[in-house]
């Protein structure tokens, strides 16, 4: 007995859309011992990296550049430090700087987590950046924003500290 259109519709499960895939340039990270860009993510990672030597890791410095806009010389450096404690469950960060002058970097995305593609998109002049295929990053004049909408603030703070309040239980340290 076959069902009717409607009855499929109800029958069928229901699943939410996942956010459409975006392709673009890819961003490529890899190691450039004593390279340019190496001394470069160095000197701008430097707190990061003598942190992580504190606490007895060796980060890994991967290092790529890419054209962001169409004006000569506006180079960007994408940095990415792998290490035990530099890494999260999401994996390791990629921050991203604009070479302003000559030998001025200034970071104009920080602490992203996927694979970095430029789109063919512009927002002010410069590409957007699409982050692990769905995360679109467009820029503001000065640095990258997100377009991603931010999660709903719930309350769930404001409930969890009336609850202990209620309770008199102990806050732990933040």
């Amino acid at each position: 007995m076959a069902l009717a259109p409607a009855a499929l519709a109800l029958a069928a499960p229901h699943h939410p859309a996942a956010p459409a895939t975006e392709s673009g340039d890819p961003v490529i990270l890899a190691q450039q011992p004593g390279g340019a860009l190496d001394q470069a993510a160095r000197t701008l990672n430097a707190a990061d990296l003598a942190a992580a030597t504190r606490k007895g890791d060796t980060p890994v410095v991967l290092v790529g550049s890419a054209p962001l806009s169409t004006r000569a010389g506006d180079a960007a450096l994408f940095v990415q430090l792998q290490s035990a404690n530099l890494c999260g469950s999401a994996g390791c960060a990629t921050s991203v700087y604009l070479r302003r002058g000559r030998r001025d970097w200034v970071k104009v995305l920080d602490s992203v987590s996927g694979p970095i593609a430029l789109s063919h998109r512009l927002h002010g002049g410069m590409r957007d950046l699409i982050v692990d295929g769905t995360d679109r990053w467009v820029w503001n004049g000065t640095t990258y924003r997100d377009t991603m909408p931010a999660a709903p603030d719930t309350g769930l703070r404001r409930s969890i500290e009336r609850f202990q309040a209620q309770h008199h239980t102990e806050q732990p340290p933040q």
